[in-house]
């Protein structure tokens, strides 16, 4: 459309003027929201040759929301000099070279995206925050951030490519001292330069040759920070000298397993580990639960909390070999090497598997309140998963153990609670919301306290009262839920 023509049906209403050359015949949908349908497709024809970079580059190629509610898209051009202002946005332009090797067409013609090499290059430029307005680029912890981020995502290989990138592009760019700056960064991720000044704590323990799983600490913050929300509710308790002591552990033990599916009738499970009777069909499942009992029955064993990170190493190892000593083919007592998953879950690499549970037993023990600090553990072992096999089955005795050193009531899950207690576990590890975890395990453990378990028998009456030994799913199909014992609810 001529220029003259579109200036008088701007005039007359008919169009609306979005940038200078550039009109909408869309009259009713703010322009703020026209220009964000349409941003990349205006950069391409407004600033033809624009490379996406810098923060943009970082997110994505997206614009920056800065504090005022402009949205800011930072490129570099090899001609222009000045910003691009558009309704809602700020096309913010630094001078440089347009696209070289790597770079990526983006969204539309005529504006490119930088590859990840020169992204890195880019953001490790000094820059400073204007009012209102975050700062161009990177600052060297986010930087950092970001390096330590891509260590724990790529593969060896893949890793070892984007330091030989980030060299190619320094040299496209003409910014050698940047790109030394970079390459420097990722030697410490990799391990081979462990003289290199970094701050970001993950990235400084990945520089020391014990890398960690930022996302999991964080998200082990985030359980840590909704358990101290929570007020305390102790509920002491006394093991000693009573028939609980062992009646209470064989339950313990026997629920434990039935969890990751070793099924046994209670008859069965009771004749294993009170009249040594091994069944020669099942003998393997049959000496999980008793490895598992061995631990939960032992006085000494539950009272043994680490202290530090080397002790927590030690004392999963030694309780994973205890429960898994039937089962060779999974290596007991052995962290894993290769990668495990459940379902789209993919727990801790293998190689972060010792700096993750090190750094996340210091959360742990910050906690005061033994259920908090009960409730991390378990899911601290839960989320990084260390072994081949047996993961929840150690993740839970970790859990009692805190307990029962505090002198305070155990956790057991009993059948019908499987489908509730592992919801409260997904939803804690892929959503972060603490609250459905730490509801299931209070109400367990309110659950085991007011049980009577002085002898297997009157065990066995409460546990079919309450529902516990209903199977979950046909449970949760006829509406039937875990009961607390009706002589507790009505004293």
């Amino acid at each position: 459309m001529a220029s003259a023509t579109a200036s008088r049906k701007v005039r007359a209403g008919q169009l609306r003027r979005v940038a200078r050359g550039i009109v909408t015949d869309d009259l009713d949908v703010p322009l703020e929201q026209v220009v964000a349908r349409h941003l990349y497709e205006l950069v391409g024809r407004l600033l033809r040759g624009a490379v996406i970079s810098d923060r943009s580059a970082r997110k994505g190629g997206q614009p920056i929301d800065a504090a005022d509610g402009t949205r800011i898209l930072y490129v570099t051009h090899p001609e222009r000099r000045r910003d691009l202002e558009l309704p809602g946005h700020l096309v913010s332009v630094r001078p440089g070279p347009g696209p070289v090797e790597g770079d990526a067409a983006y969204l539309h013609d005529g504006v490119s995206v930088a590859s990840l090499g020169r992204a890195l290059v880019d953001n490790a430029r000094e820059s400073h925050a204007r009012t209102g307005r975050p700062a161009r680029t990177l600052s060297r912890y986010e930087l950092e951030q970001w390096i330590d981020t891509l260590a724990s995502d790529f593969t060896d290989d893949r890793f070892a490519r984007l330091r030989s990138q980030v060299e190619q592009v320094a040299d496209l760019l003409g910014e050698h001292d940047l790109g030394e700056v970079v390459s420097s960064l990722l030697a410490a991720a990799q391990s081979t330069r462990r003289d290199v000044k970094v701050s970001y704590p993950a990235l400084v323990a990945r520089r020391d040759g014990v890398p960690v799983d930022t996302r999991r600490l964080e998200l082990f913050d985030q359980l840590v920070a909704a358990l101290r929300d929570r007020a305390p509710e102790p509920m002491s308790t006394s093991e000693a000298g009573e028939p609980r002591r062992a009646v209470l552990p064989f339950f313990e033990a026997y629920f434990s397993n039935f969890i990751e599916g070793t099924e046994f009738e209670v008859s069965e499970a009771a004749e294993i580990i009170f009249d040594a009777k091994i069944p020669q069909a099942r003998s393997a499942d049959a000496h999980d639960i008793l490895g598992t009992y061995q631990l939960v029955s032992d006085p000494a064993e539950m009272a043994t909390v680490p202290g530090d990170g080397e002790q927590v190493l030690q004392l999963l190892r030694s309780r994973h070999a205890t429960i898994m000593q039937a089962r060779p083919d999974k290596r007991p007592g052995q962290f894993k090497t290769v990668a495990n998953r459940v379902g789209s879950r993919v727990f801790v690499a293998p190689e972060e598997v010792i700096g993750t549970l090190q750094a996340g037993w210091q959360r742990v023990r910050a906690l005061d309140d033994p259920f908090a600090r009960a409730l991390t553990a378990m899911f601290l072992v839960s989320e990084v998963h260390p072994f081949d096999d047996g993961n929840g089955r150690v993740a839970r005795v970790m859990m009692n153990a805190e307990l029962v050193a505090a002198g305070q009531v155990r956790i057991v899950i009993p059948t019908v609670y499987r489908n509730n207690y592992l919801a409260g576990l997904r939803g804690m590890s892929v959503n972060g919301r603490a609250d459905g975890l730490i509801a299931v395990l209070a109400f367990a453990q309110r659950w085991t306290s007011q049980i009577d378990w002085s002898s297997v028998e009157t065990a066995m009456a409460e546990l079919e009262a309450t529902d516990a030994l209903r199977d979950a799913t046909d449970a949760e199909a006829e509406g039937i839920r875990l009961q607390l014992p009706a002589r507790v609810q009505h004293a």
